[in-house]
This record gives structure tokens, C-alpha cells and sequence, in this order.
């Protein structure tokens, strides 16, 4: 018994010692990413959201050359909301840098002379202090040159760091640069760049006008508005992203902040492989992958089905309610096998079908007189908030279940049905072009003023016949 113990004893040292060799073998050995020659070099591509520059690929390390210039901007937050932005670029999100492990980066940034700020940058792929923020502070009319060596693969957030920090950043100053491994990233068809981000003004969500930022509510973190790429509408509509059955498709997807962790999922799609904060880690069959704010993901699909796939942030609010949503439009051939679409139709309702209420609260009524083409575009915030999710981005509904608005008989036979389903809600069976729906529309909480709008902007839209509403039709129905 003692014997077979020595034996057994000794089994083990013997294995730890093998393991603690082995150990030391492979951390004798790490790649040194500061001793990578260089060879020649070259002028860096950048591109604006969505859009990336080409892969690396097997290129040698070189002296890269990056010209990024600061642009202080007025834009669209939503359609008739006006935003200042502070870009680098000239974009939300800034320029994308694309280089690989061993790159010797020369950094040229330049302030336009228009602009009123200083401004600098932490890239935080730099080894160094304030990832470049030291270095590269740069006022009104100069610009500043730094360098760095790409130590570490990854894809990584920049941002500007100029005091106060969290304003820079909430006016939209911030991207992505990806330092690719040696020998580069696997192929794939398609590459995109997505970056959330959230964004505080003075006045609500929709509220028309230029928007100044709004330091109480940043500091309270209570964003008025959640996006990608700087803007409610950057992806949907004609800004969708594209794709084919069969493509795989890689979406290089930031947060920059500043306050918000991003719960990024793409609705009808399950993740093949997630570059988890857009490192070596890779996780595999991801449903929603979380991306702190001031990190970044890689995550890689192959598409199999055509149809929209819905990109969101899964706090989901955000997505319906604040700006957070995106499209993918696929292309190509319907594989029943992987998707039938629906099979059956029937009615089930246990609890009666009741019709649920928007969270009432009192409507400010708007006192400036709008032109019909005013309404029209007032009413496309309020149906992208309000309407989209169920009745899609060109009013085609979805097949069974919502009714479609596009050429709508239901709609354009009575315009007293339509304000009353947007006021009192939809319940029991109805039929629109021939089909029949039994689904239930919850009754919504809107000003006159924004009944009309919403529903100008329909009547005015997809083959409808351009009736228009006026705040007083709305007031005279609900007094009916």
C-alpha cells in the first residue's frame, strides 16, 4: 500500500513538472509584436459607416500613413431634428482604420479652421499614454503627428479625450480601428461597420429643430436618443445593409457610448462565431452578444434565408423607441427546409382580445400651423417610433398577422376607420385587400396634431391616395 502511494506520489510531481515545463516553453515564446520589420510604406484607406476598407490580407507590416481630419458638423438626428455632431471624419461614427499586428502607424490629425474646439485622440489599440490623447491635442487650424507600433490583434474603439471627455464623445466623437492578426482575417463575402451610441438633447425624442446637447441628462444617463451610426434612420429603408443566401457576412460592431452597454442581436439570425470584445475569445452560436460601451465585437453569420434580418439592441425599448434598429435586406432563393414562413392561421383568444393602452399621459398640442408637406415628414418620426415594428418600413405589414398599409382598401375607403384605429385601437376580424386579419392594434396616446401626421404620412406614401388630415379632423372624430 505505501509503495503503490510512493508511485503515485511520484506519478503526480512527475506531471506537474511536465506541465510547468510545458507552460514554460510556450511563455518563452510569445510573439513579440514590437520586433516586426517593416517594410515600405503606404497611405492608410478610410472609409465612412457602413462601409470598411479592404482586408490586409498576407501584406508585411508597413509604415502605415493616417490622415484623419476633426469636422464639427450640423446633421440629422431624426428627420426634422438637427443635430451639432463634433466627427472625425466628418462622420458618427468616425473613419474606420484598418491595419495589422507590426504596422508602424504615423498619425497625422487635423482640426478644420471652422471648427470652435480643440480636440485630441485615444486610440485604444495604442500602447502609450492616453492611447495618443497626450500627444495629440490639437486646436482650431493645426494639426499634430504622433506615431505607434500595433501591438495586440483586435478591433478597438478611438474616441476624442478632451476635457470634458463625455461630451466629446456623446456629440459623436468616436470609431473603430482594427488591427488585424498576422496573415489577416479569414475571407468572407461581405464586411460592414455598425457603432451604437446614445445621444442626450435638450428636447425629447422627435422634438423638431437644432437639438443642443444636454450635460444634466447625460450625467443621469437618460438618453433621449439610442442609434447606430449616428442617426435613427442610417440603417433602415434605402440605407439598409445588403446581402445574398448563401453569403457570409462579418459586422464589425462598436459601442461608443458614452453610457449605454449594448445588447447587439440581429433578429432572425443566430451569430456563427462572436470575436468576443473584439479579441482572440471566440464564442460560437450567439443569439446577443453584450458590448460595453467604449468596446467592440466581430461577429460572423451566414445568411440561408431571404427576407429582412433586423438589427437591435435588445434592451429592446431602445430599438423601438429610441433609434437602436437596423436592416439587413437578403436576397436570393426561399429554402422551406430552414424556413417554411407560416403554415397555418387560426384564432386564439383566451383572454377576450382586449385591447391594450399606450401608458396614457396629456399631449401638448402644437399651436404652429404646418403645411401638408411639413406633416408628411412629422409623421415618418412618428411612425418609425410608432407603427414600423408591425407594419414594416414600406407598409407592407407582415403576411398573416398585421395588415398591410400599402394600397390599403381599409385605409383609403374611410378615413374615419383609420383615425379611429389609430385612437381607439383594432380588435376582431377585418379585412384589407381581400385578406383577412384577426390580430389585435393597441390604441395609441398621441396629440391631434400627430394622428394627423402619422397618418398624412401613410395616406401619402406606397400607393395610397394622398388624403390629408388636419388636426381639427382628428379633434372632431374623437368627439364623435
Amino acid at each position: 500500500m505505501k509503495n503503490n502511494m510512493k508511485l503515485y506520489s511520484m506519478l503526480c510531481v512527475l506531471a506537474l513538472a511536465a506541465w510547468g515545463c510545458k507552460q514554460n516553453t510556450a511563455s518563452e515564446k510569445p510573439i513579440d509584436s514590437s520586433k516586426i520589420e517593416v517594410k515600405g510604406e503606404a497611405q492608410a484607406e478610410l472609409t465612412s459607416p457602413p462601409h470598411v476598407p479592404k482586408p490586409i490580407g498576407n501584406r508585411a507590416a508597413t509604415k502605415l500613413k493616417v490622415d484623419l481630419e476633426i469636422l464639427e458638423c450640423e446633421g440629422e438626428i431624426v428627420d426634422g431634428v438637427k443635430y451639432t455632431y463634433w466627427t472625425f471624419g466628418g462622420s458618427v461614427p468616425g473613419q474606420f482604420i484598418r491595419t495589422r499586428v507590426g504596422d508602424e502607424v504615423e498619425f497625422l490629425l487635423k482640426n478644420h479652421p471652422d471648427n470652435k474646439l480643440p480636440h485630441n485622440i485615444d486610440l485604444h489599440a495604442v500602447t502609450g499614454p492616453g492611447g495618443g490623447a497626450e500627444s495629440s491635442l490639437v486646436a482650431p487650424g493645426h494639426e499634430v503627428t504622433f506615431s505607434f507600433k500595433c501591438l495586440n490583434p483586435g478591433l478597438y474603439v478611438y474616441h476624442c479625450a478632451t476635457a470634458p471627455v463625455g461630451m466629446h464623445i456623446a456629440n459623436g466623437m468616436y470609431g473603430l480601428i482594427l488591427v488585424e492578426p498576422e496573415g489577416g482575417l479569414a475571407p468572407v463575402d461581405r464586411e460592414y461597420y455598425v457603432m451604437q451610441g446614445d445621444f442626450y438633447t435638450e428636447g425629447g425624442y422627435g422634438d423638431k429643430g437644432l437639438q443642443a446637447f444636454d450635460m444634466n441628462k447625460a450625467i443621469k444617463e437618460e438618453a433621449d436618443y439610442v442609434v447606430f451610426n449616428g442617426h435613427v434612420n442610417a440603417l433602415v429603408n434605402d440605407n439598409a445593409l445588403q446581402a445574398k443566401v448563401g453569403e457570409t457576412i462579418r459586422l464589425f460592431v462598436g459601442n461608443g457610448g458614452p453610457n449605454l452597454v449594448s445588447s447587439f442581436h440581429v433578429i432572425g439570425e443566430i451569430f456563427d462565431r462572436v470575436h468576443v470584445e473584439g479579441g482572440d475569445l471566440i464564442n460560437k452560436n450567439i443569439q446577443t452578444t453584450l458590448i460595453p460601451a467604449g468596446g467592440a465585437a466581430i461577429v460572423e453569420f451566414k445568411v440561408d434565408v431571404p427576407g429582412t434580418l433586423v438589427l437591435v439592441d435588445h434592451s429592446i425599448f431602445r430599438a423601438f423607441n429610441k433609434g437602436a434598429l437596423g436592416m439587413m435586406k437578403i436576397e436570393g432563393e426561399e429554402n422551406p427546409k430552414i424556413y417554411s414562413g407560416k403554415q397555418m392561421d387560426g384564432i386564439y383568444l383566451p383572454e377576450g382580445g382586449t385591447i391594450q393602452k399606450m401608458p396614457s399621459s396629456k399631449k401638448v398640442e402644437s399651436t404652429v400651423a404646418k403645411t401638408p408637406e411639413q406633416s408628411i415628414a412629422d409623421g415618418k418620426a412618428i411612425f418609425s417610433r410608432t407603427c414600423l415594428a408591425c407594419h414594416q418600413s414600406e407598409g407592407q405589414g407582415v403576411k398573416g398577422v398585421f395588415p398591410p398599409l400599402a394600397k390599403s382598401d381599409y385605409l383609403n375607403n374611410s378615413k374615419d376607420k383609420a383615425i379611429d384605429a389609430v385612437l381607439n385601437g383594432v380588435k376582431g376580424e377585418i379585412t384589407v385587400n381581400g385578406q383577412k386579419y384577426n390580430s389585435v392594434m393597441p390604441s395609441q396616446t398621441l396629440s391631434d396634431q400627430e394622428v394627423a401626421d402619422v397618418l398624412n404620412y401613410v395616406y401619402n406614401n406606397w400607393g395610397n391616395n394622398k388624403t390629408v388630415l388636419s388636426p381639427a379632423d382628428i379633434k372632431n372624430h374623437r368627439g364623435k
